[in-house]
């Protein structure tokens, strides 16, 4: 099992502009059925998180609707309206106590930190991310929500190009244990 950021970023390394419109995504040509795309990497999620502002931003673009089977938690300190049937978590707790509670639900599948970056990057500094797919779109938005926006090291796993999107799959690079 293995903790997954999957995101989209523009070139110059934001996942939304100031105003968190992703109409420069949206936008984009994308193979759906090609290499590093979302339909298959999904299907292999069995838990995901993302904080309130995706959660947000989703139920505006689906129009209410809620779009996945897997168990989700969405970190928050405020009272979001839940869809209706779906099996959404809203919490506050600690990435490390989210992340047992998503690897229990998960069964034999992966999981999936779906954003922003700042949660990404917490499940980075509890060593509890194994890896980061970016899908470069062919954008630059010169401001924004930053796509990881802390220091992380990774190593380059994988790339490809699906139409207008250059694709990199990278494992984080895990520290060194301090032998002193």
């Amino acid at each position: 099992m293995k903790t997954h950021y999957y995101t989209a970023t523009s070139l110059d390394g934001f996942i939304a502009t100031p105003e968190h419109p992703l109409d420069w995504l949206l936008r984009q040509d994308i193979d759906l059925d090609g290499p590093m795309a979302y339909p298959a990497f999904v299907d292999r999620i069995g838990a995901l998180s993302m904080g309130a502002s995706t959660f947000e931003w989703v139920m505006r673009h689906e129009a209410g609707r809620w779009g996945y089977t897997q168990p989700a938690w969405v970190f928050t300190h405020r009272d979001l309206a839940l869809p209706d049937g779906a099996d959404v978590h809203l919490t506050s707790a600690p990435v490390h106590e989210v992340h047992a509670a998503m690897t229990a639900a998960a069964g034999d599948k992966d999981l999936w930190i779906v954003g922003g970056g700042d949660i990404a990057g917490q499940f980075a500094d509890e060593g509890l991310l194994d890896e980061v797919w970016l899908q470069y779109a062919p954008v630059m938005l010169g401001a924004g929500a930053p796509v990881l926006p802390r220091e992380v090291d990774l190593d380059l796993v994988d790339v490809a190009r699906n139409r207008d999107f250059l694709c990199g799959r990278y494992r984080v690079r895990r520290a060194a244990p301090n032998t002193k």
